[in-house]
């Protein structure tokens, strides 16, 4: 098997006398759609924050290519090629989407007024609506503010910024949460179309059918702890339960 792309071991993360991550491993493989799963409180969330920057862990070992690391906040992952959409998608809703997608990234003019601040609009356009045919994010007009848009349309905005920046691994924490049916089947395709890229996606869901259907692995966690990982084909949706609630072991075996 590939030596692992981004790897995490042994995390123990508290807030307070709250104890969110008890020893938590997760592995992720270049290329590959992971699931991450578990219930409420699990410690998803958290472990996702730590491998990108945001929760410095309170122990364990972080590796990126087989090298121990250190991810100190947000722009550390970033430079290393990770991007993360969040529940909230972090987007600027006065703002078109081709500013959005050069937040804090923006293209600026050239010559003097570059130097006073003046940024490139149709440069930052040009790009964005590339990324968008890429990525088959349909936008009807590119300038229009981001809060006039569907909810499609924002998630596929910040799923093609996160594709855009990321060169290694992309985190998407519920993506398809309050979206309907056709908007749903539209970031189900997008993430695959991310993974053929080349990317890494981890996907944390609470929808198993969504997970059946993307994933190439399956890893799972309950409080605080990996208990168990599946591949595409070797488990069912009972199964992945089963280990949610703490029915099946690590191994497999029911309790």
């Amino acid at each position: 098997m590939a030596q692992p792309l981004l790897e995490a071991r042994q995390i123990v993360k508290s807030f307070g006398r709250v104890r969110a991550l008890r020893g938590a491993d997760f592995t992720v493989y270049p290329g590959e759609v992971v699931a991450l799963v578990g219930d409420n409180g699990a410690g998803k969330s958290t472990l996702i924050k730590a491998l990108a920057g945001v929760h410095a862990p309170d122990g364990g070992e972080i590796l990126f290519e087989g090298e121990p690391v250190t991810i100190s906040s947000p722009l550390a992952a970033r430079e290393m090629g990770i991007e993360t959409v969040y529940q909230d998608l972090a987007l600027a809703a006065e703002l078109d989407a081709a500013a959005n997608m050069f937040l804090g990234r923006e293209v600026m003019r050239s010559g003097i007024f570059g130097r006073l601040g003046f940024v490139d609009k149709p440069a930052m356009r040009g790009q964005s609506r590339e990324a968008f045919d890429r990525l088959g994010v349909a936008l009807q007009d590119t300038a229009a503010p981001v809060a006039t848009m569907s909810g499609g349309q924002r998630q596929g905005i910040a799923v093609s910024r996160a594709v855009t920046w990321a060169s290694k691994v992309v985190f998407m924490d519920e993506p398809t949460a309050a979206l309907g049916v056709v908007q749903t089947r539209n970031v189900l395709d997008l993430i695959g179309r991310v993974r053929d890229h080349g990317l890494a996606v981890v996907l944390i869901s609470h929808n198993m059918p969504e997970v059946f259907e993307v994933a190439d692995r399956i890893e799972v966690l309950r409080l605080g702890r990996r208990v168990a990982r599946f591949r595409r084909g070797e488990a069912s949706m009972e199964d992945v339960v089963g280990a949610m609630t703490g029915a099946i072991t690590h191994d497999g075996e029911a309790t």
